[in-house]
């Protein structure tokens, strides 16, 4: 197997739920060697959705795997230690604690960097640390109330109020700004031969995400027009109904327009000045995709799709869940991956989505076991056999 971009990289992983875990999941698969610490609970995603067995249920399968575990109890003096100097054998520290809780764990990352220099220090919670929320918990469902997520949705919710993403788009969105971090980090390294301290902020991600479009008029100060993309404030702006399902139908360019109104027999409107630009259709989006809905509602979803996918204009069936279980994108491109787990039998593995030609990511370690590792990690860190054997009478490993 060719190596990965990261080998010979060693992760320190002090982080639990989703956010730290995935994103140091995705450094594992780019062959970083991830070495994760857990309580003796272990992380909550152990015990979070469907499961075979204790400790290894669906949330954890999904973002621990390329990594290995150890048990350090951190309440008690030598667990500190222990992670300090387990630290030092490190290139990259990630924990996702609130700065009080840090601090009162001794996770100062001045401490840190004092030591090793070299040292990529992590922190990633709910919202930067010099401000007045720094110390406030965040999970994904407060970050996405905080960052306005929730009120676009009263433009498409019943009733107009505000709703939750299904997905957990505010901790996987700051994942990824976790591992370009790191990625970034150690190039500078590279270069100037020097660590630093990386802050990641959940809230302040997820508003420079949605601001993207929807800063729109405050983009200039003082504003020349108000806030928000109205294409996607349109409540017409959604799958469409057909004869028999529903269709993602989105002509886009100006010559897409063109030829959806010769292929849905509406010529009328192709002269029709509310629509002839993408500035004038984005000024009149609620007419236009009212019309839009009218004109897919006329023809199966097959026809529409040969129709469409003729003149090269978007085109795509609405997929379930299920569907993408079994979907031939998905197939062709080797997507889901199947392994026997040790302890959890036949798993199904969605394989790394970025591809590498000289630097291949790949699935080496399936998910470990809670405190599977403890006493290889721990060697490894420079402890003896009878250190290690001491901590575990002391419980502060197992």
């Amino acid at each position: 197997m060719m190596a990965g971009a990261l080998e010979g990289i060693r992760i320190v992983d002090l982080t639990t739920v989703i956010l730290g875990p995935w994103a140091t999941q995705m450094l594992g698969d780019m062959g970083a060697d991830v070495i994760k610490v857990e309580t003796h609970h272990g992380d909550t995603t152990r015990h979070t959705g469907d499961r075979r067995n204790p400790g290894m249920a669906s949330f954890f399968m999904s973002t621990n795997r390329n990594k290995r575990s150890v048990i350090l109890d951190l309440s008690q003096d030598e667990g500190r230690e222990a992670l300090f100097k387990l630290v030092g054998t490190a290139d990259v520290f990630v924990h996702n604690m609130r700065p009080a809780i840090a601090t009162k764990l001794g996770l100062d990352d001045d401490r840190f960097m004092t030591a090793y220099p070299n040292l990529i220090f992590v922190k990633t919670y709910g919202f930067r640390g010099d401000g007045p929320m720094a110390n406030k918990p965040a999970y994904d469902d407060v970050i996405q109330a905080a960052s306005g997520i929730t009120d676009l949705q009263t433009v498409i919710s019943e009733g107009g109020e505000p709703r939750y993403v299904p997905s957990i788009m505010a901790d996987k969105t700051s994942s990824f700004h976790v591992v370009s971090a790191v990625l970034a980090a150690l190039f500078h390294r590279e270069r100037h031969g020097e660590g630093q301290v990386i802050e990641v902020p959940m809230f302040e991600s997820l508003v420079d995400y949605l601001m993207v479009e929807h800063v729109n008029g405050a983009a200039f100060d003082p504003p020349i027009a108000s806030m928000g993309y109205a294409r996607l404030l349109n409540k017409m702006r959604k799958p469409y109904r057909t004869k028999d399902g529903y269709l993602c139908v989105l002509p886009y360019t100006d010559r897409n327009w063109q030829d959806m109104f010769v292929i849905a027999d509406r010529e009328d409107l192709k002269d029709d000045p509310r629509f002839v630009d993408l500035a004038t259709r984005t000024k009149h989006s609620a007419e236009i995709y009212g019309l839009l809905e009218e004109m897919v509602a006329s023809r199966t979803s097959a026809e529409w799709e040969k129709a469409l996918n003729a003149a090269a204009i978007p085109v795509q069936k609405v997929n379930t869940k299920e569907d993408l279980l079994n979907d031939e994108q998905l197939a062709a491109t080797g997507f889901w991956q199947f392994a026997e787990h040790p302890t959890e039998g036949r798993i199904r593995l969605s394989s790394p989505p970025v591809r590498f030609t000289r630097s291949p990511s790949s699935i080496r370690r399936l998910q470990p076991g809670l405190g599977e590792h403890s006493a290889e990690i721990l060697a490894e860190a420079g402890f003896s056999e009878a250190e290690i054997t001491e901590l575990m009478d002391k419980q502060v490993t197992a």
